[in-house]
């Protein structure tokens, strides 16, 4: 298509050896990637009509990913942002959906789903997530829960333990393990955040909720 203007993405980790090889796996697709190896130099970059996605680490030196998302969005400049994080515990993910992240992957990422999370946020239409068909499907694999295991899946994005999870339900730790293994299998989800983010995303709770119960 002609005119049209090539999306970049923004790779913001103060990890040198993270951030080259995650700039080697987008360019390998032929996706252009501009690196940064803090918030403010990435911040300094940015102008209003800047186009593309943010990969944003969360945990970096002065300034983290979640300061740098409050700085975009009070700039007003709208990208779709992927947090990528070793350290994903639950306040962080919620407060990140909260503020409008599209997705929370945790490191050592699969390189796959990291280009698949890429490639969805890049061919979001500005300020309209495309979530849709993605939300289907995770509200189908919702509905195939039994109760016992949607009874599990909510504390459990809540940010409760296995041993509070067995204690609120009467249960062993080790029954909670089981179900815990079945209801992340059943949901395709690969880590806690990820979880975290689908329960959200489709109202199963609410993300303030969410917040002020794992404090």
């Amino acid at each position: 298509m002609s005119g049209q203007v090539q999306q970049q993405v923004y790779v913001v980790d103060d990890d040198q050896g993270m951030l080259d090889s995650t700039v080697w796996l987008l360019e390998s697709v032929g996706l252009k990637a501009l690196p940064f190896t803090s918030g403010r130099d990435f911040l300094e970059a940015c102008a209003a009509e800047t186009r593309g996605c943010v990969l944003l680490d969360v945990r970096m030196p002065g300034m983290g990913g979640l300061n740098v998302q409050e700085a975009l969005r009070e700039r007003g400049i709208d990208m779709p942002i992927i947090f990528v994080s070793g350290h994903a515990d639950v306040p962080i993910v919620v407060r990140a959906f909260r503020a409008g992240a599209v997705d929370f992957i945790e490191k050592p990422y699969n390189e796959q789903l990291l280009l698949d999370s890429v490639q969805q946020a890049l061919s979001r239409p500005s300020a309209t997530p495309v979530v849709d068909e993605r939300l289907q499907a995770v509200q189908a694999r919702l509905a195939g829960l039994t109760p016992r295991e949607r009874d599990v899946l909510l504390p459990l994005v809540c940010g409760c333990t296995n041993r509070e999870v067995a204690e609120q339900l009467a249960i062993s730790v080790k029954t909670v393990d089981l179900y815990r293994s079945r209801v992340m299998k059943r949901m395709q989800a690969e880590t806690l955040a990820d979880l975290v983010g689908m329960a959200i995303a489709a109202g199963l709770v609410d993300a303030l909720q969410l917040r002020d119960s794992s404090r």
